[in-house]
């Protein structure tokens, strides 16, 4: 070949693969003010970026050409004006960042939310807005793998509950991650329904109905979430194979760790304290591994109830709540594991061979404490004679429990919480 010949073949590689490069995607920077971002999303191309400036753009922004990343500088502002939905993401591949997203509707028929992602919006990336303002934060209808990550939500504080939208909710979003966000006011800071494998990570809750609330999801991870001043932390209903491991519930009203028909699911490492109902409900749940957490200082320790079976309990610490344990049942329950049992505060047991278990098996509950179930009342007969007997007799007596927990091996010390939040 000779020497221009050759390089007419080097110019011609040269084009093809230039044409098979992707193009460069184009920036706008936006403007304040008027329809100026109506406008620019409309001219956008997809994988375009558009930058929005310092002040007030008036929304809707509704984002329909895949990849297109809407980010905005600080001080700038998306406000709905108070109708339908701030943002709305309906193609693959969008992101959008850096932005205060406030002023949606209030009407739960059309959805409004200061960011809404439709089945189309595939991949969506929310990441390090401001929302406040807006019935729903973020709602994820149908996409999958999206992410909302490093947002502040402030939902509403309307009087009446149900009057408020979700922090975040997610509907048949499978594989979507919500993560390191901070959620208060409005209804439940995360609400998922009807979808599987999504993760809720280092996100903090406060002043909300319940921090995490499931229903007919499966094989979710929740781990590394706080809770605080909350009605209920995490509840956690109809759903299977959830991992639950190492979330804090501080000072929530009513309940720190709710599941109802929670079935073969992991709750590790978890810490529950200062509550004033109950550290732990099971509600005819079974299957499920509880190890490793701390229940402290609650009015009830665990509730347990409604036919839950096949649970193991062992490994956790139950540490000055007022009633370590409620189970009314007929049955005899087993919270040991491997020859290890649980850690309980009220346990006067003697170690006298130093292996770390107590020498006697602990029963948390007796038939004095079931006549006060029932009859809250007798209370006051607690230091008489006659109830003071009882509890003498079966103690004594064993065989006149009437079933209920039993723990074989009482651990003499709380166990350690490998990867648990301080």
């Amino acid at each position: 070949m000779t020497p221009s010949g050759a390089a007419r073949a080097a110019a011609a590689c040269l084009a093809a693969a230039a044409w098979a490069l992707p193009l460069r995607a184009a920036e706008t920077r936006v403007e304040p003010g008027g329809a100026r971002l109506a406008e620019a999303l409309a001219a956008a191309a997809p994988g375009d970026l558009l930058t929005l400036k310092p002040g007030v753009h008036a929304g809707p922004a509704v984002i329909e050409r895949a990849g297109i990343a809407l980010h905005g500088e600080p001080g700038a502002v998306i406000d709905g004006g108070g109708r339908g939905q701030v943002v709305r993401i309906a193609a693959p591949g969008v992101s959008v960042r850096g932005l205060a997203i406030r002023g949606s509707g209030a009407d739960f028929t059309s959805v409004d939310a200061g960011v809404f992602i439709d089945k189309t919006g595939d991949r969506a990336v929310v990441e390090g807005n401001d929302l406040a303002g807006n019935l729903f934060g973020v709602y994820l209808h149908g996409p999958e793998r999206a992410v909302v990550r490093g947002n502040r939500i402030a939902g509403s504080r309307n009087p009446r509950v149900n009057e408020r939208g979700n922090g975040v909710h997610l509907w048949n979003s499978p594989g979507s991650v919500v993560e390191d966000n901070d959620i208060r006011f409005g209804r439940d800071g995360v609400f998922v329904t009807t979808s599987a494998d999504n993760t809720f990570r280092g996100n903090r809750f406060r002043d909300l109905r319940f921090a995490v609330h499931y229903m007919y999801a499966h094989r979710g991870d929740i781990s590394g979430n706080r809770s605080e001043g909350n009605h209920a932390g995490y509840a956690l209903m109809y759903s299977r194979e959830l991992s639950v491991v190492g979330n804090v519930s501080e000072g929530d009203r009513d309940h720190g760790l709710l599941f109802n028909y929670a079935n073969r699911s992991r709750i590790e490492n978890n810490i529950v304290r200062r509550g004033g109902g109950k550290c732990v409900f099971l509600y005819n749940s079974h299957g499920n591994i509880l190890s490793g957490n701390l229940f402290e200082r609650c009015r009830t320790g665990i509730h347990f109830t409604a036919g839950s079976e096949d649970n193991e309990i062992g490994g956790n610490a139950f540490v000055a709540n007022l009633t370590q344990v409620k189970y009314v049942g007929t049955r005899w329950l087993e919270w040991s594991r491997g020859g290890a049992g649980n850690y309980w505060s009220d346990n006067p047991a003697f170690d006298l061979n130093g292996d770390g278990i107590g020498d006697r098996p602990y029963r948390p509950n007796g038939v004095v404490d079931r006549i006060l179930w029932r009859h809250p009342l007798a209370k006051h007969l607690v230091a008489s004679p006659a109830v003071q007997l009882l509890r003498y007799a079966q103690g004594a007596f064993p065989g006149l429990f009437p079933g209920g927990v039993i723990d074989s091996a009482p651990l003499m010390r709380p166990p350690p919480r490998p990867g648990a939040p301080p």
